[in-house]
Parts: C-alpha cells; sequence; structure tokens
C-alpha cells in the first residue's frame, strides 16, 4: 500500500509539473486547461509537483530502503522528462522507462528484489514508448507510419506476453519469460487456466488499441490521434492484468482487469491525457 501511494504521488507530481512546464505551450494549442484558462495559478502547480514528489519519496522510504532505491530515480526521470526530455527524440524512451521503474517499484516494496520483474516492466515500458511516440503528432496530426509502429508494436507485445514455451529445451525463451525450465510435478494442473485466462486478457488488450490505432493510421488527424493515445493510456489496465496473469496472480488480474470498464467510464469525464 505504501509503494501504491507513492506511485499515485508521483504520478500526479508528473501531471502538475507537466502541465507548469508546457503553459505557454498550452496557452495556443490547449487554452482550455487549468493552467492556461487560469483556473490554476503557475506557482502553485509547480509547488504542487514539489509536495507530491517529497512525498511520494517518503512513503516509498517507509516502504523499505530496495523502494526508495526504485522510487528515487523513478522521480528524477519524471522530472527530466517533463523539464526538457519531453521534447527531445529520448522523450518517448524516458517515458517508458518511467512506466517501467514504476512497476519495479511495486516488486521492490514486496519482494524486495526488481529482477524477476524486469521481463514485465520492459513490456509495459515498450507499449508506453508506443504510446507517447503517437502522442507526440496528436496536436497537429502527422504521419500514418507513427501509429501504423504502434499497432506493430500490440501484435508484437501481444505475442510475447502469450508465447508459453514447450517443456523441452528454448532455456533462452524460458530465461526470457522467467519461467522453470523444468516445470515442478503437478505444474500443468494450473497451466490450462492460467494460460487461458491470459489468453483472454491479452485479446482485452488488442481490443483496446487496435481499432484506434487502425483508424489513426489511416487518417493520422489530431482528433483521431489523440483518440489513439487515449486508448493506448487506457490499455495499460488490460496489458499490466495479462502480465499479472501470465505471473499465475489470477485473482489480482480479474482485479485489475475490472478497473478497465471504470477507466473508460472516467476517460469520458476528465481527459486521461
Amino acid at each position: 500500500m505504501l509503494a501504491i501511494a507513492s506511485s499515485l504521488c508521483l504520478y500526479e507530481a508528473g501531471m502538475a509539473l507537466n502541465d507548469w512546464a508546457d503553459r505557454e505551450v498550452d496557452a495556443v494549442e490547449r487554452p482550455h486547461r487549468p493552467l492556461p484558462s487560469g483556473r490554476i495559478r503557475p506557482a502553485a502547480a509547480l509547488t504542487a509537483a514539489c509536495a507530491l514528489t517529497g512525498a511520494g519519496l517518503a512513503l516509498a522510504a517507509r516502504a523499505g530502503r530496495p523502494a526508495l532505491a526504485v522510487a528515487a530515480p523513478l522521480a528524477a526521470t519524471v522530472w527530466a522528462y517533463d523539464l526538457g526530455v519531453k521534447h527531445t527524440p529520448a522523450g518517448p524512451v524516458v517515458m517508458g522507462a518511467a512506466r517501467g521503474l514504476d512497476l519495479l517499484l511495486g516488486a521492490a516494496a514486496t519482494t524486495g528484489r526488481t529482477r524477476q520483474a524486469l521481463p514485465s516492466a520492459a513490456l509495459l515500458g515498450t507499449h508506453t514508448l508506443a504510446v507517447t511516440t503517437v502522442s507526440r503528432q496528436e496536436a497537429q496530426g502527422g504521419s500514418p507510419l507513427v501509429p501504423l509502429a504502434a499497432l506493430a508494436t500490440t501484435a508484437l507485445l501481444t505475442r510475447v506476453v502469450t508465447h508459453r514455451p514447450s517443456d523441452h529445451g528454448g532455456t533462452a525463451a524460458h530465461g526470457l519469460l522467467g519461467v522453470r525450465a523444468t516445470p515442478p510435478p503437478g505444474a500443468a494442473l494450473g497451466r490450462k487456466p492460467t494460460a487461458h485466462l491470459t489468453t483472454a486478457l491479452a485479446a482485452a488488450y488488442v481490443a483496446a488499441t487496435a481499432r484506434p490505432y487502425f483508424h489513426a493510421t489511416l487518417n493520422p488527424s489530431p482528433p483521431l490521434t489523440q483518440r489513439a493515445v487515449g486508448a493506448g493510456i487506457r490499455a495499460t489496465i488490460p496489458l499490466q492484468a495479462t502480465l499479472t496473469a501470465r505471473s499465475k496472480g489470477t485473482a489480482t488480474a480479474l482485479l485489475i482487469a475490472a478497473l478497465a470498464p471504470l477507466g473508460a467510464r472516467f476517460a469520458k469525464r476528465v481527459s486521461v491525457t
């Protein structure tokens, strides 16, 4: 719970800092946002970003030294992205790294280690990199190749997350996916239900992103591109549910998946971007 609270604080710190850093650009492109519209003062947004960052680091420290060791670079990544890296070619990579570090924060707080969570963090970070790349042309539109690449990335991630290597051979693939090369006796009894759930959640992930990405590929206009970005952000929920199911966290995976309808509902009231 401390790690969850830390994650929320650091995420919201990034949201406030992003609006503060982009206030001049938003005054031209998105005048309805809180700072350009005058509803929030720039100093208040910056103060909130600082306070939330401090709270996030303090909560991570309470969760243990391993959690703080991940939260500190996560906070640095958030600030670096918002204050300059965002507008460079490295922007999407840094955003993907932040999302991956956020997942590792949970692993560090829970087990004190992050190694086993690295493959899942890499998959989630890759998805975020693709969405962020698409978002860079949501204001003015752009090349259809960008949403097409995001669509291909979705297909690749789905293939990787649902891949189940055989029980014999394929040691490199087994190591990549973080499973044992020789399963323990009786492991096959629970494998099929877990595999079916993983496949079903992966299908939900594809369903959340494929159509918006495809539409943005056919017509990379700002409205369709923005719709694709919103879909990509909401698709983080079924993707994380899929990763959890693959790790045999069936109950938790179903709980995470149940958040997807809520995300879609609230996205109609508050922009996810």
